[in-house]
């Protein structure tokens, strides 16, 4: 560790304090245990930020494209770094090439980035291909945040980078959440999210317009983006404003998750889902699809959480009316895989800290 002293992290991340997330606490906690360690970070952010503890990191404002900004800044300065890490960026591009010409660094790339459910087009499937062909070599190691997330990781760019691709959990500090321990149904149902056409949650909707029987029970929508006008207008159209109430974005989730009877997470493609892993570490039932909003595998079925198939609207209206008419209910929403344990934040930044020696 003590020859690196200097590390450059790349991340196409807009600081937001109104959206404060796992994410955030590990560059914060990161950044910590770096200087710890004697190792000074750059961290080339879309934009600045001074909310929570971004006012302790050396940030570098460098717009929409961090890779590119970065690229430019290494030409006009002529700075060099030991490793550069790569969080939200897209993988084996020119970019990543350039950057390896002109530092010489260990170049770290980390995947968080879903596929779609029903995988990509040919012409993009080929094209990741060919960049695997390219590109992969001048990354020293790909870090994917689930075993789902390597498989894909190595099926897109070809299997010579599997000895290279490692997996690193996403981690939370369990000790932030409140745990819920009042268990008796209240009808209140909690939807965290990105407002993006693959959280499924037009599925919800729709799932709520066609239930035969609706007692009194709301659903409570957390989160913001670019599909949420379209969410807002079927709902309208489906005339079920009074079981939904868009509460947009909130940065203390991990208190208020302990008020709900159930998470509901209706995803398409996840490569992590940190929603599902707060709810759990708040002993917060689930409801999700199987192998995407599940793709840890911490929900086990009428254990501490339901199941149904992504997009299998029908799935999803029979549990929902199985809970609100209250023929079934889950009682804990503990996770109780030993995988957890491998969940935490401490052991999630341990893990990169090691990447850098």
């Amino acid at each position: 560790m003590n020859r690196v002293s200097n590390i450059a992290v790349i991340c196409n991340y807009k600081l937001l304090p109104e959206r404060i997330g796992g994410m955030d606490y590990f560059f914060w906690l990161f950044d910590k245990k770096c200087k710890e360690n004697g190792i000074e970070v750059d961290w080339f952010f879309p934009n600045m930020g001074s909310h929570g503890h971004y006012g302790k990191l050396n940030i570098i404002a460098s717009g929409n494209h961090p890779e590119v900004f970065f690229i430019k800044e290494i030409e006009q300065n002529n700075k060099q770094y030991s490793h550069v890490m790569m969080h939200f960026v897209e993988l084996c591009t020119k970019s990543s090439k350039r950057i390896k010409e002109l530092t010489h660094a260990k170049i770290i790339a980390v995947d968080h980035n879903p596929r779609p459910l029903a995988g990509y087009p040919f012409k993009k499937k080929l094209e990741k291909k060919v960049k695997g062909l390219l590109y992969s070599r001048y990354t020293d190691v790909f870090v994917a945040v689930s075993e789902q997330t390597r498989k894909d990781l190595i099926f897109d760019f070809g299997r010579f980078i599997t000895s290279k691709s490692i997996i690193i959990f996403n981690g939370l500090n369990p000790e932030n959440f409140r745990k819920k321990t009042d268990f008796n149904y209240k009808g209140k149902f909690i939807t965290a999210s990105h407002l993006r056409e693959s959280k499924g949650i037009q599925d919800l909707i729709s799932a709520v317009a066609n239930l035969p029987e609706k007692p009194d029970f709301k659903i409570d929508i957390y989160g913001a983006g670019p599909y949420e006008q379209q969410l807002r207008e079927m709902v309208d159209q489906l005339s079920v404003n009074a079981f939904f109430d868009f509460r947009g974005s909130v940065s203390n989730l991990h208190e208020i998750y302990a008020d709900y009877d159930y998470l509901i997470h209706p995803s398409h493609a996840e490569t992590f889902c940190y929603t599902v892993v707060e709810s759990l570490m708040s002993n917060l039932p689930v409801i999700t699809t199987i192998g995407q909003g599940n793709v840890l595998n911490l929900v086990e079925a009428d254990v501490n959480g339901f199941l149904y198939n992504p997009g299998d609207t029908a799935g999803l209206e029979m549990i929902l009316s199985d809970i609100v008419l209250q023929r079934k209910s889950i009682k804990n929403g503990l996770a109780k895989n030993p995988r957890t344990n491998a969940l935490t934040l401490d052991f999630m930044v341990e893990n990169y800290v090691k990447l850098l020696s």
